[in-house]
């Protein structure tokens, strides 16, 4: 598993903590990725929360694996995907793509927490 996260059970989440302030590195991007969607493919973990509260920046590719996961989620019933503490400077991107829209997004871990799967 990568160590760009840590990954612990808040029942029924699955909590997913992001621990360096940027997701730029293409290669580290394509290790958490893969971990990321082995989550889901392989250990069929349908309630995640990707906490953000590090994360100062991102990369187009970073984004790309978020909106990689909805998707795969939301061919899963019973799936759900939250963001949780995300920057201004974050939010405000995901805001300028439109993102913002598609994906849940609360201010803390315990708000996402409380939002019924």
């Amino acid at each position: 598993m990568s160590t760009s996260f840590t990954i612990h059970q808040q029942e029924p989440y699955t909590v997913i903590e992001f621990k360096n302030p940027s997701m730029m590195d293409p290669a580290e991007l394509e290790r958490i990725a893969q971990d990321l969607y082995h989550l889901i493919e392989a250990e069929d973990r349908r309630k995640i929360i990707l906490d953000f509260e590090k994360v100062q920046y991102m990369s187009s590719q970073a984004l790309g694996i978020v909106m990689a996961m909805r998707k795969k989620m939301a061919a899963l019933k019973n799936s759900k995907l939250i963001l949780c503490s995300v920057c201004p400077p974050l939010q405000q991107l995901l805001k300028i793509t439109g993102l913002e829209k598609l994906l849940t997004i609360k201010p803390t871990q315990r708000e996402a927490v409380k939002v019924v799967a």
